[in-house]
């Protein structure tokens, strides 16, 4: 994967810093900045949802340079920011019923942990700071699709989060003239998704148990819908900000998604094709704070950066399937 190169200038000699970087999108930004000869590739991750696996593949390349540590600490921040041209700001607690269960740590790694990882990058001075929102601040928006400019009454602690880091993004390009960029990804899946652990993510989950014939369960009726979107075009996205003018793209944030909706009880259909399975899924109750449904209007991203998804939602269900059939 990663066989086009998307940006647009030469990053040969340019410095990045991904946090979370040991995580499921971080590790594939790692993965295409290091096969694509950037200068340096640095990783801060404190491992609490990322995985070693994920990048150990990069362990042996003398550009990568992973470091341990957490963004909940300033001091880990400013040094992982020294010298660095560009931030990928990818660590945060993902998952709506995680931050309800727990909203304190919720909040003290993604609105603490992302005001420090601005101060630091503010300070390094470097040259973009790429951050990851979600499209859960549309909230209880029910305009479909989803356009940036319309969002709703968040939903969950983790919503609220995200909702900060984009004003506090803003207030930093408007105060600092900080190129800061957010991107608002919706439901993204591929490669290296964990199925692991009480907040693991449906397509993952879905997987494996169509594999392993293990019992997958849809929670709700499965007609809720989701842009669900390849993990590819996140890279994508993150790659075309990378040269965009300044002036267009500073403190805004933009939807990232494959432009479309599919029901989950369609993605499980589709999973349970690729798989060669004959599982039948369990239906259970539906999660609290969840939205309904979801598609994305991908229009302003087009517009600024340039972005397109590359790879559509069927072909990424395929894609990603061969992928945990290797690992098995």
């Amino acid at each position: 994967m990663y066989e086009t190169p998307w940006h647009k200038k030469d990053i040969s000699s340019k410095r990045f810093l991904v946090t979370g970087g040991a995580g499921f999108i971080g590790s594939h930004l790692v993965e295409y900045l290091l096969k694509h000869n950037a200068s340096e590739v640095r990783v801060l991750d404190d491992l609490s949802t990322g995985f070693i696996s994920n990048i150990s593949l990069f362990s042996e390349n003398s550009r990568f340079n992973f470091i341990m540590g957490s963004i909940v600490d300033l001091d880990e921040c400013r040094k992982a920011c020294e010298g660095v041209d560009f931030v990928l700001h990818h660590a945060a607690l993902g998952s709506v019923p995680r931050s309800i269960d727990n909203p304190i740590a919720t909040h003290e790694v993604n609105a603490n942990g992302f005001l420090n990882m601005l101060v630091a990058a503010r300070d390094a001075k470097v040259d973009r700071f790429i951050y990851a929102s979600s499209s859960s601040v549309y909230g209880d928006n029910t305009d479909s699709p989803k356009k940036e400019e319309n969002v709703g009454r968040a939903l969950s602690p983790y919503a609220v989060t995200k909702k900060l880091n984009e004003q506090y993004a803003a207030v930093f390009a408007d105060l600092y003239g900080m190129n800061v960029i957010g991107f608002r990804y919706f439901n993204i899946f591929g490669p290296r998704q964990s199925p692991n652990g009480a907040y693991a993510a449906a397509i993952p989950l879905f997987i494996e148990g169509l594999l392993n014939n293990k019992p997958v369960y849809i929670n709700g009726d499965g007609l809720q819908s989701r842009d669900f979107t390849f993990v590819s075009n996140v890279v994508k996205a993150n790659m075309l900000a990378l040269s965009a003018p300044a002036d267009t793209v500073r403190g805004q944030v933009f939807n990232i998604a494959a432009g479309g909706s599919t029901s989950v009880i369609d993605i499980f259909n589709s999973l349970k094709k690729f798989s060669g399975s004959s599982l039948a899924p369990t239906f259970r109750e539906e999660r609290k704070g969840e939205i309904r449904n979801s598609c994305a209007d991908v229009s302003k991203a087009k517009n600024a950066i340039g972005y397109s998804a590359e790879v559509e939602s069927k072909k990424g269900l395929e894609l990603t399937v061969e992928w945990f059939k290797s690992t098995i």
